[in-house]
């Protein structure tokens, strides 16, 4: 299983507005500098993040990003699946109806476990989180 780009630079986007939390509005275009991805790619990535109340968009020329709530606030669990939808490696651990074997079938009680701990290890890393450890790796950097 492989997360797709969306999650990747939405995360990533993610870091870059908490990082920069309480100082205003960040630029498209800026924000697409940083992360080295085109405006408009960028775009797509963020709606469903502004649709689901995770950021705040400002349209016109003093327009741009910031986090709807504090980074705390916000899991990679939240971003991840509101930029990929279900976490699950097979469609019938979400919908029974899917497949006629479901209530007898042992390896989706392996798919379910597997889906279980994908989500509880992305709740357990908050933004504010993600972005310390970005914090910190840039400085080391320097």
């Amino acid at each position: 299983m492989q997360l797709s780009t969306k999650a990747r630079y939405a995360t990533r986007a993610m870091i870059e507005l908490a990082v920069s939390h309480g100082e205003g509005l960040l630029q498209l275009k800026e924000l697409a500098r940083r992360l080295d991805v085109s405006d408009k790619y960028l775009e797509q990535v963020m709606f469903p993040l502004r649709v689901k109340g995770f950021i705040y968009t400002q349209k016109g020329n003093r327009g741009g990003y910031s986090l709807s709530t504090a980074p705390g606030n916000i899991t990679l669990n939240d971003i991840v699946q509101t930029v990929e939808g279900s976490l699950a490696p097979v469609t019938c651990v979400d919908n029974v109806d899917y497949c006629e074997r479901a209530d007898y079938c042992v390896t989706k009680e392996v798919w379910a476990g597997l889906k279980e701990k994908i989500v509880a290890e992305l709740q357990s890393v908050t933004l504010a989180d993600l972005a310390a450890r970005h914090l910190e790796k840039s400085k080391a950097e320097r």
